[in-house]
């Protein structure tokens, strides 16, 4: 089965390089409508120009496709709802919505100014809210919509000098799995990856025996199947790059019920540690409200409710 575009409009944000060039790029390849939109600032968001958006226009351009260039910063209410309003009068709505803006300030946590720490939440998180704020109505009222989150495994996983960068990456997993409660059911379908490729914010750390397979197309490939039609997935991440593609998930354990009802001490608290950290039934919930339900079942089970 071929992965389709049915006169679909995109936007994809921080398109002027990089991962999201080459999103834009492959999306438009198979005959989405493009929003380009780029600040065209440095890898720490600062600065700006139309240059990067326009190249990147006149690619698609020149090679059959249709794009617009948008120059907002995702960084504000405003520059949010100016990126879809160009998808708006340009092509007449917005269909998908790449959230891949982003930007960096390493330093470590001891040392890092808090204006880096907020200047990254802003863009990577609050761009992602204010982008997905203004298309979310109309895709939600057209019965069709795609999102993409970038995540990053910093986020999921943590990595030395980037308190702010994986704290803002971790916060848009937050920010999926509440949207795909309110979306689903009316196709409206949300997911992340988290992804690995050579671009202006990797270069400087990137391996040079690693570089030359880490385009960003590896990436793109699975980014054109989560916007696609034929897509019916949401709430998914995905590590992707290299030609590597991996699921990964929010689990937990099976877990004990400590106290019989009653508050437990630290002592057993810490004398059931093991119990209580085996992971090896550990199943994933579509929703929080799985959880409770599971803690409740258990306590039926145990008897403990029928003491309460």
């Amino acid at each position: 089965m071929s992965v389709s575009f049915d006169n679909r409009v995109a936007v994809v944000t921080g398109a002027g390089s990089g991962l999201g060039r080459a999103h834009a790029q492959v999306l438009a390849a198979r005959g989405v409508k493009v929003v380009v939109n780029d600040l065209g600032g440095n890898t720490a968001g600062e600065g700006g120009s139309t240059r990067a958006a326009d190249d990147v226009v006149k690619s698609i351009v020149d090679a059959g496709g249709e794009a617009v260039a948008n120059y907002d910063s995702v960084a504000s209410l405003e520059g949010g709802q100016n990126i879809v309003k160009t998808a708006i009068d340009n092509f007449g709505g917005v269909d998908i919505v790449i959230n891949n803006a982003g930007n960096v300030r390493d330093k470590s946590f001891a040392k890092m100014d808090l204006d880096n720490f907020t200047a990254i939440m802003d863009v990577h998180l609050m761009g992602a809210v204010y982008v997905t704020k203004a298309a979310w109505p109309l895709m939600l009222e057209n019965k069709f919509g795609r999102v993409v989150m970038t995540s990053s495994s910093a986020g999921l996983f943590g990595s030395h000098g980037h308190t702010n960068y994986g704290s803002a990456k971790i916060s848009l997993i937050g920010f999926m799995n509440a949207l795909i409660q309110e979306g689903s059911k009316k196709n409206v379908l949300v997911n992340s990856i988290a992804p690995m490729a050579l671009t202006r914010m990797t270069e400087e750390v990137m391996s040079p025996k690693l570089a030359p397979m880490m385009q960003p197309e590896f990436v793109s490939a699975m980014v054109a199947f989560l916007c696609s039609d034929e897509c019916d997935l949401s709430g998914q991440i995905v590590e992707c790059g290299m030609g590597y593609y991996s699921k990964v998930q929010i689990v937990e354990g099976a877990g004990v019920l400590l106290g019989g009802g009653e508050v437990p001490s630290p002592e057993e608290v810490q004398a059931n540690w093991g119990a209580i950290s085996d992971m090896s039934e550990a199943k994933t919930y579509r929703h929080a409200g799985q959880v409770i339900r599971s803690v409740f079942n258990k306590m039926k089970e145990e008897g403990v409710l029928s003491k309460q």
